[in-house]
């Protein structure tokens, strides 16, 4: 029986061990999408206790204690930090099978030297010496991204931010880990939102115009809004899409639909996914003259439980995988970039493991020589980031693509303990490819393998985004 994940955790045989060890493991983290605040980083932050770095924000846990039949107090509540732990210790003790057993005790191992197990047994243990690590001036937030090998973080930014929190970062020569801010401009697409009207007067107060009254009165808003987002070094986009609907529409149609939203009339889901569409066209050719990247997360049906969507808000824990996600309706939407040459470098996500060999079917049609792998098929995502959800998406991707160009792991988190889920899939990684090398699929040539492993982990990412470092 091999240890509870000792050193070769995940790694079946001696090329995965080698693969990892040598190659992976002494690889850099670059982290080219999450949610953490820039101004914890710029601020420095000291977290009073492991809760708080742990369970705050992360609706991955508060979803499986849920499950555990964990009174709402202890989640989100106004349960202490102590008494919300010792739930989670007592969850996470039984959490077999679930990836938020490995990711929990992989932090344990890597931040706070535990390699113990964490349940209602060790609770007080755990507590007392994650806390007591916590106050030491070596677990503030910066150190915590230094040690953990980062190199540059692309947080995801509204088009309305100031960023003011980057430029401190940047500003500050004391710190050399690059905080980049990523274009995440949903609330300007988000036609049906109730509050979409209210946003659309903070865009144009922040772009010094009196109102956003035409469509293409919002077009130039948003141009402006990106020029400003590339002269802060933003060179990446974020897009997160209920659906993929391809439903083009004439300009003149486009701003009979905005006028009517404008005067608040309900608009029917037909005039809604041609505003959309129009807007996803807009912004990806501008993406193509920016020369940003384009990130599509798609296929997720957003805030189910309306009960607690109204007590708790958005990104609580309450969204699923929605099956409507057609890839000819994507497949039309890039060719209709395409043949007008303006088609930027893509990545595409489903949260739907379904569509992985659809997806690698659509990135072979509109590769070119202007990147290795324009096209990609994102990380597994969300309720696929797991093993079985990597080893999946990864053996599609090299079934029908390149896996060798694939730019690799991201941590999509609100925690600063989270990079080592990056280490995670760099397990998962070798010991996929080890296996095909002990199986005779591929040589056992170390100079090809080490290089395809340390540019999935990290160098692929350098290149694609074209991040300079």
């Amino acid at each position: 029986m091999k240890k509870f994940m000792d050193q070769d955790f995940l790694l079946e045989t001696e090329t995965a061990k080698k693969l990892f060890h040598e190659y992976a493991e002494k690889t850099p983290v670059l982290d080219y999408h999450c949610h953490i605040n820039p101004r914890e980083i710029a601020e420095d932050r000291q977290f009073e206790n492991i809760t708080q770095v742990w369970l705050g924000g992360d609706h991955y846990k508060w979803r499986f204690m849920r499950s555990c039949g964990v009174d709402e107090k202890y989640i989100t509540g106004d349960a202490s930090d102590y008494e919300k732990f010792c739930k989670w210790a007592e969850c996470l003790g039984k959490a077999i099978g679930n990836p938020l057993f490995h990711w929990s005790h992989l932090e344990l191992q890597r931040y706070f030297g535990y390699t113990g197990v964490l349940s209602k047994k060790t609770a007080d243990e755990v507590w007392n010496l994650c806390n007591a690590k916590l106050a030491q001036p070596s677990m503030s937030v910066r150190n915590l991204i230094k040690q953990s090998n980062v190199t540059l973080i692309c947080t995801t930014d509204d088009p309305i931010d100031s960023l003011e929190w980057h430029q401190k970062i940047a500003a500050d020569t004391s710190f050399d880990v690059k905080v980049l801010p990523a274009w995440r401009p949903d609330k300007a697409m988000n036609i049906e939102k109730p509050d979409y009207l209210d946003y659309l007067d903070k865009l144009a107060a922040v772009c010094g115009m009196t109102e956003i009254n035409t469509f293409a009165a919002l077009k130039d808003a948003l141009k402006m809004r990106m020029d400003y987002f590339a002269s802060q070094g933003c060179n990446v986009s974020d897009h997160g899409l209920e659906y993929v609907m391809y439903a083009p529409a004439t300009e003149d149609e486009i701003e009979e639909i905005f006028l009517k939203r404008l005067n608040r009339i309900i608009l029917t889901k037909e005039e809604e996914i041609k505003f959309k569409t129009a807007f996803m066209l807009f912004v990806g050719r501008e993406y193509c003259r920016l020369d940003w990247a384009m990130q599509l997360h798609y296929g997720c049906k957003r805030d189910n439980n309306t009960a607690q969507y109204n007590k708790l808000g958005p990104d609580t824990g309450y969204d699923c995988i929605n099956n409507s996600a057609p890839s000819d309706q994507m497949a039309d939407y890039l060719n209709a970039l395409a043949i007008t040459g303006e088609l930027p470098r893509t990545i595409l996500y489903s949260l739907n493991p379904n569509d992985n060999e659809a997806i690698g079917t659509i990135l072979g049609c509109f590769q070119d020589s202007t990147a290795i792998a324009k096209i990609q098929q994102g990380s597994a995502w969300w309720f696929n980031d797991n093993k079985t959800g990597m080893i999946n998406q990864m053996i599609s991707l090299a079934n029908l693509g390149n896996l060798s160009g694939f730019v690799g792991m991201l941590t999509d988190s609100r925690s600063f303990l989270s990079y080592t889920r990056h280490e995670y899939f760099r397990r998962i990684l070798c010991n996929l490819i080890g296996n095909w090398v002990e199986n005779g699929e591929f040589p056992e040539d170390y100079d090809i393998l080490g290089e395809i492993v340390t540019d999935v982990s990290y160098n692929n990412a350098v290149r694609y985004f074209k991040f300079s470092l």
